[in-house]
């Protein structure tokens, strides 16, 4: 029985269909290799990250640092909160004109005061931001980082004057006056 030529072309084009798949199949194959690769990489990546540095370290003393500004400002309101009424008490000695000034002065020292717990609230809202950060780092690279990883990098020394010259500190942490004269003594 004679093929016909359509049955002669069924096979050939079955043939360039099965070529055509093997080299999608051997492309796609390469490109899943490529990012199983990737994937090694960044594993390792993370692994090797000192990320210890990160939540026992930075985080810790931004969020630290964070509270203290929160502290500090709270503070700072309430001293001038305690200004404005020492005003006020005085306010019945003042003749009229004086008394009303002061009054409203007084007032708006008050209004003002409110940026004292609208920051402390967005300052919380970050503090909470980062304490969130941090959990995710850790449960991130506790997944890919071996107990065996790379020794951890100390931080660099720093010099007396860089420990003591670092602008606001916790009040824990703050250097005390004895220290801040002994580094100015030390310049002479």
């Amino acid at each position: 029985m004679p093929e016909s030529a359509a049955d002669m072309v069924r096979p050939q084009v079955a043939l360039q269909v099965m070529t055509d798949l093997n080299r999608t199949e051997t492309a796609l194959l390469a490109e899943l290799e490529s990012l199983g690769r990737m994937v090694a990489a960044a594993k390792e990546e993370i692994a090797a990250m000192r990320v210890e540095n990160v939540d026992a370290t930075h985080l810790p003393a931004a969020t630290d640092e964070l509270d203290e500004v929160v502290r500090s400002t709270a503070d700072a309101a309430n001293e001038i909160l305690d200004v404005c009424e020492t005003l006020e008490n005085l306010q019945p000695k003042l003749d009229s004109e004086a008394a009303d000034t002061v009054a409203t002065c007084v007032t708006r020292i008050y209004e003002a005061c409110a940026f004292q717990d609208i920051t402390g609230q967005r300052i919380g809202k970050v503090v909470n931001a980062l304490k969130q950060i941090e959990q995710r780092v850790r449960e991130t690279t506790g997944r890919y980082a071996r107990s065996s990883a790379l020794p951890a990098r100390h931080a660099p020394a720093r010099t007396e004057g860089e420990r003591l010259a670092n602008g606001p500190q916790p009040t824990a942490a703050a250097s005390s006056q004895a220290e801040i004269d002994a580094l100015l003594a030390s310049f002479d």
